[in-house]
């Protein structure tokens, strides 16, 4: 029955043209092939455009820092979000955000994941093989020795004409 396939298949195309699906990754052609997010904490329709994409997973990891954990090689935009976090933690004082830091060393040890920071990866390799303990102090002590502004705002720009 080689109908079913076919049918099968544009069935999935209109799917996810008219947005019924939940993605798990950017489309074919992204500058960030390689990053991908579990569906489960991150409801993105298949109809956004990758910017879209990009932005909501942003705020869901300003909302809920945690869900960092579930993405895959995370741009250096979803790493910054997750280091504005850390940074506001680390300013404050009182308990040291070592959760979070832990998330970016897990998702920054991998080279297919980009740096959003420079050096970044160099802080990270001067502690390979250190106890996780140790390279998570060294990271924030890294991350505390930073300028307070170290990101760029990422507000959308609208040309009024």
């Amino acid at each position: 029955m080689p109908l079913l396939p076919v049918l099968s298949s544009l069935l999935s195309r209109a799917s996810r043209a008219l947005g019924l699906e939940s993605v798990d990754a950017f489309p074919p052609g992204h500058r960030y092939p390689h990053t991908r997010w579990d569906r489960a904490y991150f409801d993105i329709a298949s109809d956004l455009t990758a910017d879209r994409m990009e932005t909501a997973i942003c705020e869901a990891i300003m909302n809920t820092p945690m869900v960092f954990a579930h993405i895959t090689h995370p741009t250096p935009r979803m790493q910054r979000a997750l280091l504005a976090i850390i940074h506001a933690r680390l300013r404050r004082g009182g308990t040291a955000p070592t959760d979070l830091v832990a998330m970016l060393i897990d998702a920054c040890d991998s080279p297919r994941t980009p740096e959003a920071l420079p050096g970044l990866r160099a802080a990270l390799a001067s502690t390979d093989g250190y106890d996780p303990s140790m390279r998570i102090a060294h990271l924030q002590a890294w991350l505390a020795d930073m300028p307070a502004a170290f990101d760029v705002i990422e507000a959308p720009v609208r040309v009024r004409g």
